[in-house]
């Protein structure tokens, strides 16, 4: 609520959502939604909608009174010398697949730079994920590559490019990739999902029909399918999958650019918390030393 209330105070001093965006290093859309969900927290509308500016109406001169008193109170309490050691938490967006190895090797390097370092790991699907980080809920999120340009004041950091396999049934027999995507079931990587759509694309270019029995978006779920004989499916070769943590088959596809990019996204803007760079970097660190192993 604190974030929140410190947003309403910008919009007023700044006059405009947007310039209190920039003010605050937060997106036009991540303002509306913060004040959306403060008005929905408080049960009544703040701005007069029929204006063009962040114009208050009455209830909403009232509220930013109280704002202004909470967060002047907030910050004498934190500006106390035992609030001091204390970092503020930074919440990282991640896909489950990056959670085992690469983000948690990263959280320790984190924590060797930054000993009182707080996280927060929420998870979820890139999708999702993207969405929060937009709505000004998340600093930075490893997530997969967008299909889509993302808006000017989101960067893209690259990490890793993870190429796709077929995963078999331990006791398969198959030895042509393409002869169990056509004759075996299919376990399908939730098409939904940015991962499912290079799926989906891969076996439209190949003219592939395959025989779907089991859409999943969860790798762990979908390799535990093919360890349990259900079927085969498309995967990309994780860290994670590669330590044999699942008894299956896999072959490699003669298709170098069906891959799958992994990668950081956050704000653009250079005055970002210092420990989003950090991470971020951090990320990039692992991500190298990962690369150099395959």
């Amino acid at each position: 609520m604190i974030r929140e209330l410190r947003t309403l105070i910008a919009i007023a001093q700044a006059g405009t959502f947007s310039a209190a965006g920039e003010r605050l290093g937060l997106t036009q859309s991540a303002v509306s939604a913060q004040m959306h969900k403060l008005e929905e927290e408080l049960g009544t509308p703040l701005f007069e909608r029929s204006r063009r500016t962040a114009a208050l109406n009455d209830t909403g001169h009232h509220a930013l009174g109280v704002a202004q008193e909470i967060v002047g109170l907030f910050d004498s309490l934190v500006s106390r010398p035992a609030a001091q050691t204390a970092a503020p938490m930074l919440r990282v967006g991640a896909i489950a697949s990056v959670q085992p190895v690469l983000l948690t090797r990263a959280l320790a390097l984190l924590r060797e730079r930054v000993p009182n370092a707080r996280v927060r790991v929420v998870p979820g699907v890139s999708l999702s994920l993207l969405g929060e980080l937009s709505g000004g809920d998340l600093d930075l999120a490893v997530m997969i590559k967008p299909p889509f340009a993302l808006p000017p004041e989101l960067m893209w950091q690259p990490l890793l490019s993870e190429p796709f396999v077929i995963a078999l049934p331990p006791a398969s027999r198959e030895s042509d990739w393409r002869d169990a995507l056509r004759h075996q079931p299919f376990i399908r990587y939730d098409r939904t999902s940015f991962g499912g759509r290079l799926v989906d694309q891969f076996l439209r270019r190949n003219r592939i029909t395959v025989n779907e029995s089991l859409e999943l978006d969860e790798l762990d779920g979908i390799m535990g399918a093919v360890e349990a004989g259900i079927g085969v499916a498309l995967v990309p070769q994780t860290h994670t999958h590669r330590r044999g943590r699942f008894d299956v088959r896999t072959l490699p596809l003669d298709a170098p650019s069906f891959v799958r990019e992994i990668g950081v996204i956050a704000l653009r803007r250079g005055e970002r918390e210092p420990a989003v760079r950090m991470l971020a970097d951090a990320l990039d660190v692992i991500a190298s030393s990962l690369d150099a192993r395959r």
